[in-house]
């Protein structure tokens, strides 16, 4: 069976929200959720810090990331790939 095996680890979409660091960029998820209380859907964000070896990402561009063993104290996350370019601002 030639069949593709469907990865265990966790991806998530985000926008790059700082690219400062050496190989590293910061990229913030939000979700929607719906309040338990008031049924409200609100937005949710986190940020996580993502491995970036070549530093091809750059501020405002929307990436894939996927988790990884730790590489650091924060970063335990990989950027995979571009889902959309940073607009001109």
């Amino acid at each position: 069976m030639t069949e593709e095996k469907k990865s265990l680890k966790r991806t998530l979409i985000g926008k790059v929200v700082s690219d400062k660091r050496a190989k590293t960029v910061t990229v913030l998820v939000e979700r929607r959720v719906k309040h338990p209380i008031y049924g409200k859907i609100v937005v949710r964000s986190s940020k996580y810090h993502a491995h970036d070896e070549t530093g091809e990402y750059k501020l405002g561009d929307t990436i894939e990331i996927t988790e990884s063993r730790p590489l650091s104290k924060t970063k335990n996350w990989v950027a995979t790939r571009l889902v959309q370019k940073a607009g001109l601002v």
